[in-house]
């Protein structure tokens, strides 16, 4: 019973809440701003109501607050997903506030990510004496404390930054994480993790919601509030629970999309404007080669799907 509201409420409330929200957030000019080197097809879409990934963060927040047993684990990975919603927020008002594509300076971003980072990293290693990583087919692996510091550090500021790249086209981030949670909720669940099973439905309901409104042709955008806070969260659940290969798996199309860009920025620089890519993060590429928007966000997500089934395999 726990495990339906843990997913419903969340889904319910923002389905009901959307249209009141976006109407607000209307009035008060909050529309995106589109970078003027993206796809031209993206023009369009400027103006459209941003921030929209406060309703996925309060609803999530509000609803872990009310429905889970707040130990200390839970405290550290909502106050961590807290600092780096925190952190989208400021980004995406800055960018409204200037009228401008870039928010926060790269520097700011960072030293915020490594506040965030560092909530879970101490948490985790010197109070939950979480030293380990689960390696999939196979069993726990103890990395020892230094190992599992640095890894905490390198799997939420990575996350949060995979999850943000990821978010470029109507329903994609959204889409993706709904079946990430969904899928770590049942991994959680074969562990015998509840408490993580039912973190992972309530984010899981919270983006499922927000399809409602962010799918193809969009109503309102995620922002950074949300995907950094997203990823955030995915990275410290990952590192609480031993499961960093696991996010690395099952969020394959995350780490696809960082490297892309990972790949195309050091290869432009070097060879003076040559790229590996025609844009980049990569669901720029294939748009630009002609896949319609919706058939990529939905092969991205038959892919993520698929991924998520293939680590389920190594538990049962």
């Amino acid at each position: 019973m726990w495990y339906i509201l843990a997913y419903l409420l969340p889904l319910l409330l923002i389905i009901f809440s959307g249209n009141t929200f976006i109407s607000y957030i209307k009035r008060i000019n909050f529309g995106q701003q589109v970078r003027d080197y993206g796809p031209e097809s993206h023009l369009k879409k400027a103006g459209i109501p941003t921030m929209g990934g406060l309703l996925i963060i309060s609803a999530f927040l509000f609803f872990s607050i009310s429905l889970l047993h707040l130990n200390i684990e839970i405290i550290a990975i909502l106050l961590t997903t807290f600092i780096m919603a925190l952190t989208g927020f400021l980004d995406d008002f800055l960018k409204i506030k200037f009228e401008r594509s870039l928010g926060l300076r790269a520097w700011q971003k960072i030293i915020l990510q490594i506040a965030a980072a560092a909530v879970t990293a101490v948490v985790a290693v010197f109070v939950a004496n979480q030293h380990s990583i689960l390696l999939p087919f196979y069993d726990f692996y103890n990395l020892g404390a230094a190992g599992k510091f640095l890894l905490s550090f390198i799997v939420i500021i990575g996350s949060s930054n995979a999850v943000n790249l990821t978010d470029g086209l109507d329903g994609l981030a959204a889409g993706i994480t709904t079946v990430v949670t969904l899928a770590f909720a049942l991994l959680f669940y074969l562990l015998n993790l509840p408490e993580y099973s039912l973190l992972m439905l309530i984010m899981a309901g919270s983006t499922t919601a927000f399809l409602w409104y962010n799918a193809n042709p969009a109503s309102v955008f995620m922002g950074d509030v949300g995907s950094l806070a997203i990823g955030a969260f995915l990275g410290a659940a990952a590192v609480f629970t031993a499961a960093e290969l696991y996010l690395l798996v099952i969020g394959g199309i995350y780490v696809v999309e960082t490297l892309s860009v990972m790949i195309q920025v050091p290869y432009y620089k070097i060879t003076g404007g040559k790229r590996v890519f025609k844009m980049t993060p990569i669901h720029h590429h294939f748009e630009l080669a002609g896949l319609a928007e919706n058939k990529i966000v939905f092969r991205f997500v038959i892919i993520t799907i698929i991924l998520s089934l293939a680590a389920l395999l190594s538990i049962l």
